[in-house]
């Protein structure tokens, strides 16, 4: 199947990284100094798009879009910090997508959401749904979605939360590694398989079963 080569490693103003399921398209570009990931998914039955993170420059990211089908149905926002979001504003002007972010999030962001996301909701996008995954603690909202392939593994886009070699930031005031890691560790290892796939907000991927093992060196070290 084509994008079978997908590796997901990707930098700003390089080529889009396409991963190819049986139901759904995955698109990862890198964006800004900050070198952050967005994710292009879209239905392979309707061609209905979500895009994970309007990092920054909306020149690329519409760019992306027109990889797929031209259209852009839905923007989520993983987590309210700066870097994630700096591209939110146009491309809601642009392709007046429904926006959605975590509840705790919203009234952070530059363009308040369609939709509050709880712990659970579920996102359909054309034929293919993904369940929402509340992580506290790099921020009080921020969010994973979760598409369980049904001719495969788990796909979890993790935002700034879990990363290869760790969880997310919590050394700024207002973040709580104990959050983060008790929510990662009930939320996501708890409840998906080591053939997970793990994109993050920034970096290359990994997967569950190569991060499982570290856990408790990460609460050891405490972050």
């Amino acid at each position: 199947m084509a994008g079978s080569d997908y590796a997901g490693n990707v930098s700003p103003g390089g080529p889009t990284d396409t991963r190819e399921l049986a139901r759904l398209v995955i698109r990862k570009v890198a964006v800004s100094e900050m070198s952050n990931n967005a994710y292009l998914l879209t239905c392979r039955a309707t061609g209905e798009q979500l895009l994970i993170d309007a990092a920054d420059d909306p020149a690329r990211l519409s760019a992306l879009i027109r990889e797929g089908t031209g259209s852009l149905d839905m923007i989520v926002t993983t987590h309210q910090h700066w870097d994630h979001v700096r591209a939110l504003s146009d491309l809601v002007d642009a392709f007046h997508p429904q926006t959605h972010a975590g509840a705790e999030d919203a009234d952070a962001l530059p363009v308040r959401p369609d939709v509050r996301l709880q712990h659970g909701d579920r996102i359909r996008v054309g034929q293919c749904d993904l369940d929402v995954v509340h992580l506290r603690g790099h921020t009080p909202g921020s969010v994973a979605l979760a598409y369980g392939d049904p001719s495969g593994h788990t796909h979890l886009f993790t935002g700034d939360s879990l990363f290869p070699g760790g969880v997310g930031n919590t050394k700024n005031p207002g973040q709580s590694f104990d959050s983060l890691i008790t929510d990662v560790t009930s939320r996501v290892f708890d409840v998906y398989d080591d053939d997970t796939w793990v994109y993050p907000g920034h970096g290359g991927d990994t997967t569950l079963g190569v991060e499982r093992p570290h856990l408790d060196e990460w609460r050891s070290r405490g972050w």
